[in-house]
């Protein structure tokens, strides 16, 4: 029988990103079933509930404290693993730990006056603090890059409201992803400095961009994240509006791509009025939308590939690997299954499948699928594994991409899948290894399995390495596209011979 415990560390915060990595760490040692680290917030507390990992002692933390949640297979299991999680903390915040000889400080404003040149905050709580602390960064002159989710949309609106009385960019809230002045910021990636400006609403859909640019051998300016509800009705395109501002006033920027889904009809009206006022050409990539009446300096693209095309003016690298890989393969009749860490990369897959006259569900937030819970028996199923159903009391799956073998070796075995499609997202703040953790679900694919299609989002800059984590996934039998969207192309082809 498991035994659930929680430890209660009052008074102690840590970021949610170095939380994710010591609870991934603690969840992989022997005994442990799962284990999550959290601020004992309410909506926190909520999350544990919900996973099962909420005990007695967890009940009555606040959220000044950290909870420290582990099920175990037996008592020594899990108090082995608080031991190893208190030790693991305690490393973290130590002078010995990584960012030694940094100085340290509890508040923003003394931040701001030990850098007084600094322009920019980086805000990473809970989202029920997230917004009281952007307004401070925007009051002292900074911009601000809010990683913080579940902030509520009334508060979104008025900091992206105060932000631009002040001149300044509220980037997110949930905002995954920047490259500011060559500077990665959250889950980014290792390109180089170039003269493509990117403004986007989705962080995979801005990494899957800017790495096909890097590779082809362009580089990117600046790479602005503006939230995902940036264009709706009720925020306006604030933050989008300032960033093509100041592209465009940006004499390094010579194209400027835009990423979404499909903006509020209200905001695509603003946006194409400004593109009309400017004279740089653009690239506009908005998933799953119908053709748009936009100016003669602005091409609307039906994929983040086309997107990476077209502002760099170069085919995709393997322009006809599909036809080549389909050529030499058998077709294996059947649905497609996708298992994808990054929503927007699931919305680009479901929108090829589309396109293409497939049923498919999904619960990518891009027009056009059914829910997979009201899907039929005969539809191709695409799961974003990052959206909050798959992350509650647990890492990112781009942190902690585990989270997919349970359901890849599901996948495998099911006689009515012709071929599993999976993205694998590398980068600064992306796991180890993600490439071995799917190898590693696989267990020896056999001839008579589905095909498993996959891409790898990043470049050979990156702590992971391109090309070891593409030769990683060849080893087992994977077949590895040059793109997100060549890998759904594939799977089509190798499904249906579309």
């Amino acid at each position: 029988m498991s035994v659930l415990v929680n430890r209660v560390r009052a008074g102690f915060y840590l970021d949610s990103v170095a939380l994710m990595r010591v609870s991934r760490a603690i969840g992989a040692l022997d005994g442990v079933e799962a284990a999550a680290l959290m601020i004992g917030s309410a909506s926190n507390r909520q999350i544990l509930a919900d996973s099962g990992l909420l005990a007695k002692a967890g009940e009555q933390a606040v959220a000044n404290d950290l909870i420290i949640a582990v099920r175990a297979h037996d008592t020594s299991a899990a108090e082995a693993a608080l031991d190893a999680a208190a030790r693991r903390l305690d490393g973290t915040t130590s002078s010995g730990a990584s960012g030694a000889g940094l100085a340290r400080v509890r508040r923003l404003e003394s931040a701001v006056a030990l850098l007084r040149n600094a322009n920019l905050a980086l805000i990473s709580v809970p989202g029920e603090f997230a917004a009281a602390e952007g307004r401070r960064a925007l009051a002292a002159g900074l911009n601000v890059v809010m990683f913080s989710d579940n902030v509520p949309l009334d508060h979104e609106v008025a900091l992206k409201q105060y932000a631009r009385s002040r001149g300044l960019l509220m980037m997110g809230p949930d905002c995954g992803t920047c490259f500011i002045n060559g500077t990665p910021i959250a889950f980014a990636n290792a390109v180089p400095r170039g003269s493509i400006g990117i403004v986007s609403a989705s962080g995979t859909g801005l990494q899957e961009v800017a790495t096909l640019a890097a590779r082809a051998g362009h580089g990117i300016a600046h790479g602005i994240g503006v939230g995902g509800r940036d264009l709706s009705d009720a925020v306006g395109g604030i933050t989008t509006l300032m960033a093509i501002d100041l592209l465009d006033a940006d004499p390094a920027v010579e194209r400027i791509v835009l990423i979404s889904k499909p903006p509020a009809g209200s905001v695509t009206r603003r946006i194409a009025e400004r593109i009309a006022a400017s004279r740089k050409p653009f690239t506009v990539c908005f998933l799953g939308c119908p053709a748009l009446d936009l100016p003669a300096n602005a091409t609307l693209v039906p994929s983040l590939r086309a997107a990476a095309e077209h502002c760099t003016g170069t085919a995709a690298a393997g322009e006809d690997f599909v036809a080549r890989a389909s050529a030499r393969l058998v077709r294996r009749p059947g649905r497609i299954h996708g298992l994808f860490c990054g929503g927007t990369l699931c919305g680009e897959a479901q929108q090829i499948l589309l396109a293409a006259g497939l049923p498919v569900a999904s619960n990518a937030a891009v027009p056009g699928a059914v829910s997979p819970r009201a899907a039929g028996r005969g539809n191709s199923i695409l799961l974003d594994l990052g959206d909050d159903d798959y992350t509650r009391g647990r890492p990112h799956p781009m942190i902690e991409p585990d989270i997919r073998t349970a359901l890849i070796a599901e996948a495998l075995g099911d006689a009515s899948i012709g071929a599993i499609l999976l993205d694998v997202v590398i980068g600064y703040g992306a796991h180890e290894d993600p490439a071995g953790v799917v190898v590693g679900a696989l267990a020896g694919l056999s001839a008579d399995r589905p095909y498993v299609v996959a891409s790898v989002t990043g470049t050979e800059a990156d702590p992971q390495g391109y090309t070891r984590q593409v030769h990683t996934l060849q080893s087992a039998g994977v077949l590895v596209a040059p793109s997100n969207a060549h890998a759904a192309e594939l799977a089509l082809a190798l499904t249906t011979g579309r």
